[in-house]
């Protein structure tokens, strides 16, 4: 501060704030000497590598679990897949069942059918040499 003022010009402030700064920067090296602080990094950098170590772990266990549920879920729909098909194929093979039956029905209708016209045209036959 000048003599002649009580205001303290810009001089006085940039000096003042430089001093300031000085004893900032000794307090800050004095705490870094200290064999405490030297003790606090080193708990600090441990607490951090056991996090990321938990963090890893977890971010293992998750895709592992994922994994898992991937491997379930396509075993889930391979097995639903081989029951549709084999649901697929009981139900053609019970068409196809169906289809035979049907046509061996058929074919007995017709050959009843057939006996019964051969039985009638023989009865004509017979009725026309009779008369």
């Amino acid at each position: 501060m000048s003599k002649t003022s009580i205001i303290p010009d810009f001089a006085d402030r940039l000096s003042a704030a430089n001093a300031a700064k000085r004893a900032l920067l000794e307090r800050a090296k004095a705490a870094a000497a200290k064999p405490e602080a030297a003790q606090q990094r080193e708990a600090r950098a441990a607490i951090v590598a056991a996090r990321n170590a938990r963090t890893a772990e977890r971010k293992a266990a998750e895709q592992a679990a994922r994994q898992r549920e991937a491997a379930e879920r396509a075993a889930a729909e391979a097995a639903e897949a081989e029951a549709r098909a084999a649901a697929q194929k009981a139900e053609e093979e019970a068409r196809a069942a169906q289809e035979a039956e049907r046509s061996a029905r058929e074919a007995a209708e017709k050959a009843k059918l057939e006996a019964l016209l051969a039985e009638r045209r023989a009865g004509r036959k017979k009725k026309k040499r009779k008369g």
